[in-house]
């Protein structure tokens, strides 16, 4: 059972503040949204760390957009179908490749200063793409964008930025939303935020699993945010597996972004022998989950923990200044990229589900709306496409935006609901760091890269074991994550077990074949007014 709040409240006793948009998370989509809606309405960003804390700083790889002369629209929407493996919403595609080019241009004109080639834009090329589409800066490309979106709002100072500030719960009546619960971890104290607008660009979840390229702020608030508060989900169990990531022990699991095999990089199994070729035609260059399922059976065929990423087909000088980032952090750990192989395992990357929206970000819950990683209208089906994330952030926070600002005239003063609960037993003495670990452990050990129905059948019963903490009221940001990582960690497996078929970031050894008869379908959890979860399947669109 999952409870719709993780705190006792009464909500006529607590500190008070109103905004006109709400917006929650401050990666790419969040600031961009933000900076879009602060040129007609008054917008507050809460952020539960820094400003920078976010996946978008950590994003290497680049922007994917059609903008080169030999490159089309319909060339990126075809290229992102066929990552998806049958599941894309197709109308979510045609928005993302037709408004992508005019988003990064602007993005451009604010400043982003993306690499260039004698006075052009230089592009790379990603797996599974079929042109040289994405715009890069370095390999700190996430950085830059973070950065750039950052100096405008700050410059412009019409944005009021919360930092420190970790949403605990919606506020929700008759399936709207008013505003939110937000624990001020300065103060250390509980306060209501009233809003018209309520705006989940809250990123993704990978710290629901042992080994993540995530930072530790991906504990999967948006997605447990909405469903407490009866939003839908939509395709939880497609999770992006990034196949490269540094795996050196006692070394946090650093991105090697997917651009190092795009120019040129070899993948090599412990015994110096390259694989991929036999796995797929595309060799190298195959999808993510492809690539990350032969890491993975090398790695068990060979015995090891790791397979190795050999640059020796680049230029020694030609990597270091193409991937400066890699190269500095490499060279922490003794490993100098130009003439040493890169130890490197799959970790847990992207969450292609997440709160279901329509095409303006609308969730199921009116006033609440979804953007980025923490958002799902089908745009990356089974499979997201490499570099289309920071792109879907910038195209559907655009929308929300538009959407908002034809009607925004409409709207009165946020309403100040009166809400209370008081069902909850007080807090558990001590930390609850020993639950959050073995969530991940079970997450990673039997909800991973490869799956069957009786490793998921143990991972739902001991996680049902642990469900009598949430009976408790969350007290610390610990507390909070560790609630929200146990919700999505059950959202994620219970629909990987209803899913009997593999297909994209979804693969069971049970049901290895893709089933486009019965499960060319998004599936789509609720929760009930019991607190149980409740799924629903619907075609493809």
């Amino acid at each position: 059972m999952i409870p719709r709040f993780i705190i006792n409240f009464d909500t006529r006793s607590l500190p008070r503040r109103k905004t006109d948009f709400l917006i929650i998370g401050s990666g790419i989509a969040g600031l961009y949204t933000a900076l879009k809606a602060s040129s007609f309405a008054k917008v507050t960003v809460l952020t539960k760390k820094k400003l920078g804390d976010t996946n978008t700083e950590r994003a290497q790889g680049g922007i994917a957009a059609a903008i080169h002369s030999s490159d089309s629209p319909a060339l990126h929407r075809a290229d992102t179908l066929e990552a998806g493996a049958g599941l894309c919403n197709i109308n979510a595609v045609e928005v993302l490749v037709n408004e992508g080019p005019d988003r990064v241009r602007e993005l451009i004109e604010l400043g982003a200063n993306f690499d260039r080639l004698e006075g052009e834009l230089a592009f790379t090329r990603e797996a599974a793409h079929s042109r040289r589409r994405i715009l890069h800066a370095g390999d700190s490309t996430g950085e830059e964008i973070q950065n750039t979106l950052a100096r405008n709002i700050l410059n412009e100072n019409k944005v009021e930025i919360l930092e420190d500030n970790m949403v605990v719960d919606l506020l929700t009546y008759d399936n709207k939303c008013y505003g939110a619960l937000v624990w001020d971890n300065v103060k250390k104290q509980i306060f209501v935020c009233y809003a018209n607008v309520v705006v989940l660009a809250a990123g993704g979840a990978g710290q629901v699993f042992r080994n993540t390229t995530n930072p530790d702020v991906a504990t999967g608030d948006g997605v447990a945010l909405a469903f407490r508060a009866g939003a839908a989900v939509m395709d939880m169990e497609f999770v992006q597996f990034h196949p490269t990531a540094l795996c050196i022990p006692g070394a946090p699991r650093f991105l090697i972004t997917e651009a190092v095999r795009g120019e040129g990089g070899i993948l090599r199994n412990i015994n110096g022998e390259r694989f991929m070729p036999k796995y797929h035609p595309g060799a190298e260059l195959a999808a993510r989950d492809i690539v990350a399922r032969a890491i993975f059976t090398e790695m068990a065929a060979t015995k090891s923990s790791h397979v190795y990423l050999d640059l020796s087909p680049m230029a020694g000088e030609k990597v270091k200044k193409r991937f400066p980032t890699i190269t500095s952090t490499c060279a922490q750990y003794g490993i100098d990229v130009a003439d040493e192989m890169i130890p490197v395992a799959p970790a847990a990357h992207y969450m292609m589900g997440g709160v279901q929206t329509n095409l303006d970000g609308e969730t199921s819950v009116k006033g609440l709306y979804a953007c980025g990683e923490v958002a799902c209208q089908g745009v990356h089906g089974g499979n997201r496409l490499a570099s289309n994330s920071l792109l879907d952030g910038l195209v559907f926070g655009y929308r929300i935006f538009k959407s908002v600002r034809d009607r925004f005239k409409e709207m009165r003063d946020p309403v100040e609901l009166e809400l209370q609960n008081d069902e909850l037993f007080p807090c558990r003495e001590g930390s609850v760091r020993e639950i959050r670990q073995r969530v991940q452990d079970i997450m990673w050990e039997k909800v991973g890269i490869v799956r069957s129905e009786n490793h998921l059948r143990e991972a739902l019963a001991e996680l049902a074991q642990m469900e009598a903490v949430l009976l408790r009221e969350a007290c610390t940001v610990e507390d909070m994550e560790t609630y929200n990582i146990f919700t999505v960690a059950k959202l994620i497996t219970q629909g990987a077990l209803l899913r009997t078929e593999s297909r994209g970031g979804h693969y069971r050894t049970d049901y290895v074949m893709r089933d486009d008869v019965h499960w060319k379908q998004h599936l789509v959890l609720r929760r009930n007014p019991g607190g149980e979860i409740c799924a629903i399947k619907y075609d493809v669109s």
